[in-house]
């Protein structure tokens, strides 16, 4: 395979009609809605949800047309999320760009997520299947749940390792599992797939968030589409802290307890440099690397195919990625 082949081009066509199919079902009769959810819609994401429902399909030899739908309520509800992830986050820069509640109230974006995700219900209805809409219906509450988790240990530094883990499956490696699990129930699979299609999206969605937030230490606003130290200043228990407060000094892990009850970037420098002092970037990206390997394996119940392969590039994707 060519070093420029592009998962995405392995489904051009599908990914075209998903993004129409987006655009057409952002539609409001309320002007403000369709401006709020345009504006986080159109800001250059790269839809990996929808396309990991639309090459699962694929890859499973799905020829029908309920796949664009499915990717397209999918990337609604992933949607939906960040709008309310800004808002509960005060997040001010997203992709890039000022997000939606920089340039809208915080009760607008709050109820053009709500918006978006009963639209993305309607849209389940007319994928016609009662199995999808049982585990979307599901994935939904985890969501939810995975967000007040994280919440709840905002300015916490004693969260666990094990913590950490059940907050990122929760909040992001559902959603990714989801979107593979669906779509192998929409293509007829065999259970054995469906539910080896479930843990790849599950473990692909671990290294995606595992690498987010090591890049939150090592990257930089340019490149990230976000503020270098975000989970520092709003004082989260991401596992590079984790890690550091585990192998630092005991003088170095109450400099990086202290910053995380007190958030804000007063102590970003330091914490930076005993986040690399302590390897803690490199384990990050180690237990990332794991994940990785095991969504890879995941996919041995596929037959040879581009879709394949463009599923197994997802995954060293993941781990390179910069932003």
């Amino acid at each position: 395979m060519s070093a420029s082949f592009s998962p995405h081009a392995v489904v051009a066509d599908d990914f075209e009609a998903v993004n129409q199919l987006i655009i057409n079902e952002c539609r409001s009769q309320v002007p403000l809605v369709e401006k709020i959810a345009h504006h986080i819609i159109d800001s250059g994401g790269k839809r990996l949800r929808p396309l990991l429902a639309l090459l699962t399909a694929r890859a499973l030899g799905y020829q029908g047309d309920n796949h664009l739908l499915l990717a397209a309520l999918i990337e609604f509800m992933h949607t939906s999320t960040l709008l309310h992830d800004d808002v509960v986050d005060e997040s001010s820069m997203r992709r890039g760009r000022p997000t939606a509640n920089t340039q809208w109230s915080n009760q607008s974006c709050v109820l053009v997520g709500d918006f978006l995700y009963s639209r993305s219900f309607e849209m389940m209805v007319r994928v016609n299947s009662m199995r999808i809409m049982e585990i979307l219906a599901k994935v939904t509450c985890v969501l939810a749940e995975g967000e007040v988790m994280q919440l709840t240990n905002v300015r916490n530094p004693k969260v666990s390792e094990e913590q950490y883990r059940e907050v990122i499956y929760a909040k992001t490696a559902k959603l990714f599992e989801g979107a593979t699990q669906t779509a192998a129930v929409l293509a007829e699979a065999t259970l054995e797939q469906q539910e080896a299609m479930r843990e790849y999206g599950a473990q692909l969605g671990l290294a995606f968030q595992l690498i987010d937030d090591l890049l939150d230490y090592q990257g930089d606003a340019a490149t990230m589409g976000k503020n270098v130290g975000d989970d520092l200043a709003e004082g989260k228990a991401t596992l590079p802290l984790i890690y550091a407060m585990e192998k630092g000094s005991e003088e170095e892990a109450l400099l990086i307890r202290q910053a995380i009850r007190k958030g804000g970037l007063d102590s970003l420098d330091e914490v930076l440099a005993i986040v690399n002092k302590t390897g803690a970037l490199d384990y990050t990206r180690e237990q990332a690397r794991l994940c990785s390997d095991k969504a890879k394996a995941c996919l041995e119940v596929l037959p040879a195919s581009n879709y394949k392969e463009a599923l197994m590039q997802l995954t060293d994707m993941a781990l390179g990625r910069k932003s």
